[in-house]
């Protein structure tokens, strides 16, 4: 029997001075970077990272992105990022959860969603490639 694909990854980053203002708030741009932290390594998990994906013949541009901000974060505050998997089939979305570290109070949440893009057409993808449904269990 084959073993669950992984749909869900975490990082744990500090807020650094130079993501801050002059209040030591996160500038809220700076999440989508802590997003992209999560994502990248939830990609890993699957294989399937930028160097796999243009080996596979796609790109996987971000079509949309969406966060919402619950509370700041500080600089020098111990956090944890949160990437899942919501749906594969036409499109990727990843959702994203921001937590305090120690005390997993939530401090944003958010989304992206990426489509196929054959590289030797440019051609946006309606059906995602088998190269991404295989890594997650949707062959």
């Amino acid at each position: 029997m084959p073993t669950a694909k992984p749909m869900s990854a975490e990082v744990e980053l500090e807020v650094p001075f130079h993501d801050v203002d002059a209040l030591q708030i996160a500038w809220h741009g700076h999440y989508y970077k802590y997003f992209e932290a999560a994502r990248t390594k939830l990609l890993r998990k699957l294989d399937y990272d930028v160097e796999q994906m243009a080996a596979s013949g796609y790109s996987w541009p971000i079509i949309e992105t969406h966060c919402k901000y619950v509370q700041p974060l500080r600089y020098g505050q111990a956090i944890r990022v949160w990437a899942t998997v919501r749906e594969y089939e036409n499109r990727l979305k990843i959702r994203y959860r921001v937590e305090d570290a120690a005390t997993r109070e939530k401090h944003a949440t958010g989304e992206t969603v990426q489509v196929a893009v054959d590289l030797q057409t440019n051609e946006m993808c309606f059906v995602s490639p088998q190269a991404l449904r295989e890594r997650l269990g949707g062959g």
